[in-house]
């Protein structure tokens, strides 16, 4: 077969590293990428999680590492970097998957809430980026995939999101950011902003029986999302079939945007 027509979706020799790897959509990703070839660094704040992330890894043959992580602080995050380039020596896949919400209206948000939702989806975005796209400059390039969402693209009426959306909205601004400034250091930046997901962040929507009736009433495809629905894309922007995408949002929702 002509090298053009070579499919390109394996990630052998990869490193990846996942954030909130330790539940839902992250646990999900990081297993994915290692069942495409890649060594998979699993973070997040409780180590316990990822271990188990780690330990799901291994069983499938895979090669994992965990590391606990606290976004919201600079040092942990710079120690997190470190201790992945110690174990694996590089790193060319980063997914920034944390993330936190809070179903409160806009006139009960506090200030601590603010903080710590901005701290943890955008600026822990920001500052992984930059700290692992140091060591992807000086290996020659890269993928970051950054996990938005839906709601960082539109509001649906009844369901308070003001700041969780709003730092979804600015992840997919800073992707488009990242990808002009990174493309002459060969580093490819995209998002993936998902619709709704059988996860635990959701649990409490999902299993009140009218929210769920309301949630698929806007989603065309009439069902939530699954492993396999964020897994392949995830994949795809990770593998070299993505090497001529760079500063785009993948909506992963069912169709939930064209609403």
């Amino acid at each position: 077969m002509e090298k053009d027509y070579q499919l390109q979706m394996r990630l052998d020799g990869k490193v990846a590293l996942v954030t909130g790897a330790g539940r839902g959509l992250g646990k999900w990703i990081a297993k994915g990428l290692s069942l495409a070839g890649a060594d998979v660094a699993v973070a997040a704040l409780h180590l316990d999680g990822v271990r188990q992330t780690a330990r799901e890894i291994e069983e499938m043959k895979g090669n994992a590492y965990p590391v606990a992580v606290d976004l919201r602080e600079i040092d942990s995050i710079q120690n997190m970097v470190r201790g992945i380039i110690s174990q694996f020596g590089r790193i060319d896949i980063l997914v920034n998957n944390a993330g936190v919400s809070i179903h409160k209206s806009f006139i009960d948000v506090t200030p601590e809430d603010f903080d710590h939702i901005s701290n943890v989806n955008f600026k822990a975005v920001y500052f992984v980026s930059q700290f692992v796209a140091r060591e992807m400059i000086s290996n020659g390039g890269g993928k970051i995939i950054n996990i938005s969402s839906a709601a960082g693209y539109l509001v649906r009426a009844g369901i308070p999101n003001s700041v969780y959306a709003g730092t979804k909205a600015a992840v997919i601004m800073l992707t488009k950011a990242l990808a002009e400034e990174l493309a002459p250091h060969n580093i490819n930046v995209n998002t993936v902003a998902p619709g709704y997901f059988e996860t635990d962040m959701v649990k409490d929507r999902i299993e009140d029986k009218a929210v769920m009736e309301r949630i698929l009433s806007f989603t065309p495809l009439k069902r939530l999302g699954g492993k396999s629905d964020i897994i392949n894309p995830v994949v795809f922007l990770a593998s070299d079939a993505s090497n001529f995408i760079t500063g785009q949002t993948l909506f992963v929702d069912g169709g939930r945007t064209v609403l």
